[in-house]
């Protein structure tokens, strides 16, 4: 994940994705890192583990501390609109 797909200048406070990859080679986008507070700090992850287009694990810093503290395993959730 060190070379980002596409990087998005961040301002305000809509979710804005700051990076997407495609970690298996695929041509699928399977992470996201998203701001959702509009900080310029990465701060939500989403991982699509299976490649079936749908989220599979979020992580999320609640402290801002560069950690994740909380993952969610199996969410089910749907990527950012135009990710995928």
């Amino acid at each position: 994940m060190s070379e980002p797909q596409e990087i998005i200048e961040t301002r305000g406070d809509d979710r804005v994705d700051l990076f997407k990859k495609d970690a298996n080679g695929d041509g699928r986008t399977d992470v996201w890192v998203s701001d959702t507070d509009g900080d310029g700090k990465p701060d939500l992850f989403q991982f699509d583990t299976d490649g079936d287009g749908k989220v599979d694990v979020t992580m999320v810093d609640l402290d801002e501390d560069g950690t994740p503290d909380l993952i969610v395993d199996g969410d089910g959730g749907l990527p950012p609109e135009g990710t995928v």
